[in-house]
């Protein structure tokens, strides 16, 4: 689902704001594991429908989703939950995870990457990547993956603005570049 400028702009300050609150009550960790409990919970449609349906009672919804927590959640998050089921925009609750988790791993020195390769990598092939990218980076990676067949072989990272293109399709269009502009390297 495509993010409008104006819902991730919310989401970063909802974001900012809950990563200060954290801060302060010494809850971060609880927060970032809190954020995606309830991220999941709204990633499915109909569950949306329900939780936002004005014809329920809004304490009756509030309740609903305080549920998912199964009693564990905390006060600033159920306020954060109850501002945004009033306002019927859950659809940002994925967002401010999102944005939360960069906030904490910014502040923790994370790296975030994402590798995508042709086919799904074994464990001991993610391992090793992460591994590898860690020590380029001598920083910790928190390392997402993605498949995309079009790629052909091999595996793109990405970090930030910095793209690593190790992919057959990579070494292909750059081979291709090379034909078409007659710049050669021996």
């Amino acid at each position: 689902m495509a993010h409008s400028p104006v819902t991730s702009t919310a989401a970063r300050r909802y974001a900012e704001a809950v990563f200060e609150i954290a801060q302060r009550d010494g809850t971060v960790e609880q927060w970032l594991n809190q954020l995606d409990v309830a991220a999941q919970s709204v990633s499915d449609a109909s569950a949306v429908r329900r939780l936002e349906d004005p014809s329920v009672p809004f304490e009756q919804r509030h309740e609903a989703f305080r549920g998912l927590f199964k009693g564990d959640m905390l006060e600033p998050l159920n306020n954060l939950m109850g501002i945004v089921l009033r306002r019927r925009m859950l659809q940002i609750v994925p967002g401010i995870a999102r944005e939360y988790r960069r906030l904490y791993n910014r502040q923790a020195g994370i790296v975030e990457a994402t590798a995508t390769s042709a086919a799904t990598l074994e464990p001991d092939e993610v391992a090793a990547l992460r591994q590898r990218l860690e020590t380029m980076t001598n920083k910790k990676i928190e390392l997402s993956l993605a498949v995309d067949p079009a790629l052909l072989g091999g595996i793109q990272v990405r970090m930030g603005d910095l793209l690593l293109d190790g992919s057959v399709r990579g070494r292909l269009e750059r081979l291709r570049e090379q034909i078409t502009s007659g710049t050669f390297t021996h």
